[in-house]
C-alpha cells in the first residue's frame, strides 16, 4: 500500500509541475479551500477537475489519492491508507480524493473523514454523487464546483485573445475560433490539439459508455445502451420521448428506455430539458429535448452525413446556460405555446419567469425572422415575460415587435 501512495505522490507532483490555464467559475476556488465544509467538484471525464483540485491546492501542504487506480482499489484498507498518509505526507493540511465514486461505500468513508476533521477536496465524475449519496449522507456538508468542457471565453484565453476586447485585426481571427469552438467543441485535451479532436472523443465517449456506465451499473444489454447513446448524440435538441425511443431503436421496454437515459445523465454526458408547464404533471408526461455535453461528441460520434450549425448552436447555448447555474427543471425549460410554436429556451427565477431565449443560427431570411420573432411574442404574452432574446451566429441588432424589444446577439457576446 505505501508503494502505492508514494507512486501517487510522484504523479501528484508531476501533475504539479505542469503549466495550466486558470478556468473561470462561478466560485472563487480560494475561497472555497477557506470553507471547513468537503468541497466537491463534478463533471464530466477530463475536463479539468482534477486540475482545478491541484491549481486550488497548489502551494498547500495535501495529500492526495486517486481512485482511478485498479491498484488502490484492488488492496483498499482504509485504515491502513490513512496511517500511511501521514508517513507518505507528514504534516498534511487537506486531502484530495480524485474521482472518489470509483470506492464502493466511499460516501460513508468521506463521512467519517468529515467527521474527524479532515478538510477535504474531492472530485467525481458521476452525477449521481450529488443526487443520492451526497444528498443522504453529506447533506449540509459540502460546497459544490461543477466543471465542463472550455467554454467560449475560456477558449479564447488558451489562445490568447480577450473575447470582449478584441483588437479590428484580431477579428478575423475571432470568428474562425468562434467557427471551430461550435464545430469541436471544448474538451481541454482537443484544444491542445485540434486535429486529435474527432479520434480522442470517439474514443472518450466509449470509454463513458462502458467504464462509467455499462459497468457501474451492470448492464447486459450493451449493444442497446450504445445504440441508444448514439441516436441521441445524432439527435441533439430534438423533442424525445421514451416511448418514441423505445420503438425506433427496438429497445426491449420503456422502462429500459427510461433507466438508460438517466444512467447516460450520470456521468454528465447527456442532459434532458423538460417542457414549461405550471402543471407538474404534464410537464412529466411531455416530451424532452436532449442537448450533449460538448458538440466535440457530435462531430466524432454522430451518424447524420451533415452537420447541422444550427442545432449546434443551440446545444452550445444550452450548455453555457448550465454553465451559469440554470438546472433542467428547477430553472431552465423549453416551452410550446397553445399555437405549437417553440421557444429554445426559458429561464425561471423563483415563481416567475425571467427571460425567453431563442436560438437561431443565420437569421437573414425574413421568412426566418418572422417565425422566430412570432413565437418569441406568443411565448412573451403567455408567459408574462418581456426580456427576450435570440442568439444567432454573427448577428447583432433590436427588433420591436408588438410592443416588446427583442435583444438580436451572437453568440460571442451572449
Amino acid at each position: 500500500m505505501k508503494d502505492i501512495l508514494i507512486d501517487q505522490r510522484k504523479e501528484r507532483d508531476e501533475l504539479l509541475s505542469r503549466p495550466y490555464l486558470t478556468r473561470r467559475t462561478l466560485q472563487d476556488p480560494h475561497l472555497l479551500l477557506d470553507s471547513k465544509l468537503i468541497k466537491l467538484i463534478t463533471g464530466p471525464r477530463r475536463t479539468g477537475k482534477s486540475t482545478q483540485a491541484l491549481l486550488m491546492l497548489r502551494g498547500k501542504n495535501f495529500a492526495y489519492l486517486n481512485f482511478d487506480n485498479q491498484a488502490l482499489l484492488e488492496s483498499w484498507d482504509a485504515s491502513q491508507v490513512m496511517r500511511m498518509l501521514d508517513d507518505v505526507y507528514p504534516g498534511y493540511e487537506y486531502i484530495l480524493l480524485d474521482e472518489v465514486q470509483n470506492l464502493d461505500a466511499w460516501d460513508l468513508w468521506v463521512s467519517s473523514l468529515y467527521r474527524m476533521g479532515k478538510n477535504l477536496v474531492i472530485t467525481g465524475s458521476n452525477a449521481k454523487m450529488l443526487s443520492s449519496e451526497m444528498a443522504t449522507v453529506l447533506t449540509g456538508k459540502y460546497l459544490q464546483l461543477e466543471m465542463l468542457p472550455f467554454s467560449l471565453e475560456e477558449f479564447f484565453d488558451w489562445n490568447k485573445l480577450d473575447l470582449h476586447n478584441l483588437k479590428e485585426a484580431q477579428k478575423a481571427e475571432a470568428s474562425a475560433l468562434t467557427d471551430d469552438y461550435l464545430r469541436n467543441g471544448g474538451y481541454p485535451e482537443t484544444v491542445v490539439s485540434r486535429s486529435l479532436t474527432r479520434s480522442y472523443l470517439d474514443t472518450l465517449f466509449d470509454a463513458i459508455i462502458w467504464k462509467d456506465v455499462a459497468k457501474r451499473h451492470h448492464v447486459r444489454n450493451t449493444t442497446d445502451l450504445n445504440n441508444l447513446a448514439l441516436y441521441l448524440v445524432s439527435n441533439i435538441c430534438s423533442q424525445l420521448s421514451a416511448n418514441e425511443l423505445t420503438a425506433n431503436l427496438g429497445l426491449s421496454s420503456v422502462n429500459t428506455t427510461k433507466k438508460f437515459m438517466d444512467y447516460l445523465h450520470e456521468p454528465y454526458l447527456f442532459y434532458y430539458l423538460p417542457r414549461y408547464n405550471n402543471k407538474l404533471n404534464l410537464m412529466k408526461k411531455a416530451p424532452r429535448k436532449v442537448y450533449v455535453v460538448d458538440n466535440g461528441f457530435v462531430a466524432a460520434k454522430a451518424f447524420a452525413l451533415s452537420s447541422n450549425l444550427g442545432h449546434l448552436l443551440e446545444n452550445q447555448v444550452f450548455i453555457e446556460l448550465i454553465r451559469r447555474g440554470y438546472a433542467t427543471e428547477k430553472t431552465l425549460f423549453y416551452y410550446r405555446s397553445r399555437n405549437d410554436k417553440e421557444i429554445d429556451f426559458v429561464m425561471r427565477k423563483g415563481t416567475s419567469v425571467e427571460q425567453l431565449v431563442q436560438v437561431c443560427y443565420d437569421m437573414s431570411n425574413p421568412r426566418t425572422e418572422k417565425r422566430e420573432t412570432d413565437s418569441l411574442v406568443e411565448g412573451a404574452g403567455e408567459l408574462r415575460c418581456d426580456k427576450l432574446v435570440i442568439v444567432t451566429n454573427d448577428e447583432e441588432r433590436t427588433i420591436e415587435k408588438d410592443g416588446y424589444k427583442i435583444s438580436v446577439i451572437p453568440f460571442s457576446r451572449f
